[in-house]
């Protein structure tokens, strides 16, 4: 078996996720793997950064296709016997104006944010080795008070809330988007607010689990939120560069240690719980 660290960065052909392979490539001990879902992109994404001295490696990945997580996983199984790092970075968002349906909105933005990467984090978890890291890129509409609903609010805060119990929870929201009661039922009117607050309560019973597991890998899974990024995602809105926004993830990732935590762009600890982010 390697003894070779291994870091992943998920959709980390642009944007916050190539900033954080960048970041890694400087300081992480180990091979620093970037994927993306267009093998050509992630090539070019290699390039880029070969050309400024770093030593990327690459691996096709796309998290909503269970080949080539299959592919991904075995390949990361028979090549280093394990995994010391990831961050889950692979994510979408419609546009303000978009003028797909609300309930299609919903389900195509769940199915990448939460269903995917819980599916992706279900296959390679396996894998993780003692004193793994994983970060899992969440966001400000993240925060639990980003959801109207008290009821919704006391469910996905539960301690004792399971990750089928969730998925329930994230499929309930699908199909009240789909028959148009989402925003009377509480959800509010944001397919990516509800996406990344399902990945940050996620965050909190994974971390649970790992603390629960016999004989202990000593795990930390944490959610970031990286900031208002300049990237394609934000239309170039965002007022911090993409380096910026990888500042919170690599200290988590790299120097902080932390458990179920819900992080700030700034490096602080934020009350995921609380009435209001910051």
């Amino acid at each position: 078996m390697s003894s070779t660290k291994v870091a992943v960065v998920t959709g980390s052909n642009k944007g916050i996720g190539f900033a954080i392979v960048k970041g890694l490539c400087e300081r992480f001990a180990g091979v620093v793997y970037l994927t993306s879902r267009d093998v050509s992109r992630g090539k070019d994404a290699v390039d880029k950064l070969e050309k400024l001295g770093f030593k990327p490696l690459y691996h096709q990945l796309d998290i909503t296709d269970q080949t080539s997580i299959n592919n991904f996983k075995k390949f990361i199984e028979t090549t280093y016997g394990g995994l010391d790092l990831l961050v889950n970075n692979a994510a979408i968002a419609f546009k303000g104006d978009a003028k797909e349906p609300f309930g299609h909105q919903a389900e195509e933005t769940l199915k990448v944010n939460y269903f995917s990467t819980l599916n992706f984090c279900e296959a390679v978890f396996p894998l993780l080795r003692q004193n793994a890291k994983v970060v899992n890129l969440s966001s400000s509409a993240g925060h639990l008070s980003r959801i109207p609903s008290a009821d919704l609010r006391a469910k996905l805060s539960s301690p004792d809330l399971s990750i089928s119990e969730l998925s329930k929870l994230m499929e309930a929201f699908v199909r009240d988007a789909k028959d148009g009661t989402a925003g009377e039922k509480g959800w509010g009117n944001s397919t990516y607010v509800v996406s990344k607050v399902g990945l940050t309560a996620l965050t909190i019973i994974q971390q649970r689990l790992f603390d629960k597991e016999e004989p202990n890998r000593n795990i930390s899974v944490n959610a970031v939120h990286p900031g208002y990024v300049d990237t394609d995602m934000t239309s170039h809105k965002g007022p911090l560069t993409i380096e910026e926004g990888a500042k919170a993830p690599l200290f988590v990732a790299l120097d902080a240690d932390w458990k179920g935590m819900y992080v700030w762009f700034d490096c602080r600890e934020v009350d995921w719980f609380g009435d209001a982010a910051p």
